[in-house]
């Protein structure tokens, strides 16, 4: 099953290589999508009571975080795939025609590359997949080959080699306290399983520094500061499906990797090094956020500046570290990539309607396109952290996670920056949905709105009611506590 998963945007790869594009691909794209989310939840079910899905020898390994993670990149995928048809329109002939299908591919093997970080049991093997994404992705955010679409894109692919850099510099020093911890190479490994076996042996000057660079490394591709600037460029420069694929999961996906790390820290060095360092990060990505968002006029710049906010505020629950927190900062990762979703690919509707994003350039959507601005409106209002979307009580949950892990200081300066990323939201909505205006004669088909709605009523199911999720999400976080 756990291969299958690898296997389907592969495979879809491969089809798309020479299928048209048209309805034909964008099917065999949401088909493989799909699949993967299926393919989630059944491996979600195996694994909840603790259950690891191993294949390959070893080589590939799924635990309940793995698919928790599997989950959320098929669903985001299959939103995001579903908007295909939108974003690429009639390509007719020529280079239009190349392009799309570039797109198309270069979106399977994104979503391969991420399903490798999460379900791989070696550490080497995660960074390599996710630099992989940084390579799909450069690709990506300059599809429209304007000249900002380039320029983010050459400022995302270095500010992400950066980072990966940094992270690669990191698991040298942890493989050389591996080997010496050892006992000579024969004990050197990446294995996160046997790393954290072997953590209380490692060589504690060596490990920190390594555990510094991986956690800074990583959290380049997260988008915490200071080494976020990439995030706002790329995000409203790339199509809205990308934009989407990238803030509701890919972020999440190098989150993933700091969970890994931080979980053999903590055995190797102790609780209170990796926490520091997320703290530092967390609050610091939280004050860039709320400085920034109140400046936004462009809708899809203030939701990427928005992303960075809540990759802060997740940052600070996994520095807390407890089954709570941990339990709390996952259903955060599932309802922020449902939530983000919804509203980049409406912003992508929009800008399909309006041909903007500019905020000062948009008004009275509720009453000139009901249907997309109430998916607006609504999105704006789970992503501000209000009831009954997953996001409010996930942030109720963290915050109160973190003031009984002796951190309430920093979710009371956490909170406070939140009030004014939140007001800066609602303010930018009312002036994008709010005001007179008259009927617009062309509508968003039912086709494109129907799958965001459904989204957005699985975010308010898991805010009323956790249990679909619950049990597995606990068994995440009792898999790192």
């Amino acid at each position: 099953m756990a291969l299958a998963l690898l296997l389907a945007p592969l495979l879809a790869a491969l089809v798309l290589a020479i299928v048209a594009p048209g309805p034909r691909a964008t099917a065999t794209s949401v088909a493989a999508s799909g699949l993967v989310l299926a393919g989630g939840v059944a491996l979600g079910a195996r694994t909840a009571h603790g259950h690891v899905v191993q294949a390959l020898g070893g080589a590939v390994r799924v635990d309940a975080l793995s698919a928790v993670m599997v989950i959320v990149i098929g669903t985001v995928a299959t939103l995001a795939t579903a908007a295909t048809g939108r974003v690429l329109g009639d390509v007719g002939a020529g280079p239009a025609r190349r392009r799309a299908r570039e797109y198309a591919i270069l979106v399977q093997v994104f979503v391969a590359a991420m399903l490798g970080a999460v379900v791989a049991a070696n550490l080497g093997v995660v960074w390599v997949m996710v630099e992989a994404t940084t390579i799909a992705t450069t690709f990506l955010v300059g599809h429209q080959r304007t000249r900002r679409a380039i320029e983010a894109s050459w400022k995302y692919a270095v500010l992400c080699s950066v980072g990966i850099a940094l992270a690669f510099a990191g698991l040298v020093l942890v493989y050389f306290a591996s080997a010496h911890a050892g006992g000579g190479l024969r004990g050197a490994t990446l294995d996160w399983s046997g790393l954290r076996a072997l953590a209380p042996h490692l060589d504690p000057r060596v490990t920190r520094l390594g555990i510094a660079l991986l956690t800074l490394g990583f959290g380049t591709k997260v988008g915490l500061a200071p080494l976020q600037s990439w995030l706002p460029d790329a995000h409203s420069q790339a199509p809205a499906p990308v934009s989407a694929l990238m803030s509701g999961v890919l972020l999440t996906v190098a989150l993933y990797a700091i969970l890994r790390v931080k979980a053999i820290a903590d055995v190797a060095l102790g609780p209170g090094f990796v926490r520091g360092l997320l703290v530092v990060l967390g609050l610091a990505s939280l004050a860039v956020a709320a400085l920034m968002v109140i400046a936004q006029r462009d809708l899809k710049r203030l939701l990427a500046y928005s992303s960075i906010e809540h990759m802060g505020l997740i940052a600070l629950a996994v520095a807390a570290g407890t089954p709570l927190a941990l339990a709390a900062a996952l259903l955060h990762v599932v309802g922020h990539g449902l939530v983000k979703s919804v509203l980049f690919l409406g912003a992508g509707e929009v800008h399909h309607a309006e041909a903007t994003t500019t905020i000062a350039d948009i008004r009275a959507l509720l009453r000139r396109r009901a249907a997309l601005g109430g998916v607006l409106a609504a999105g704006l209002v789970a992503l501000a952290g209000l009831p009954p979307f997953s996001l409010f009580a996930s942030e109720v949950a963290m915050f109160r996670a973190e003031i009984g892990a002796g951190l309430g200081w920093a979710a009371g300066v956490a909170l406070a920056l939140l009030v004014v990323v939140s007001t800066g939201l609602l303010r930018a909505g009312r002036q994008v949905l709010l005001g007179p205006g008259e009927r617009a004669a062309d509508r968003v088909p039912r086709r494109a709105l129907a799958p965001l709605v459904a989204a957005l009523g699985a975010s308010a199911v898991l805010g009323v009611v956790a249990w679909p999720l619950a049990t597995l999400l606990h068994g995440a976080a009792g898999a790192l506590a």
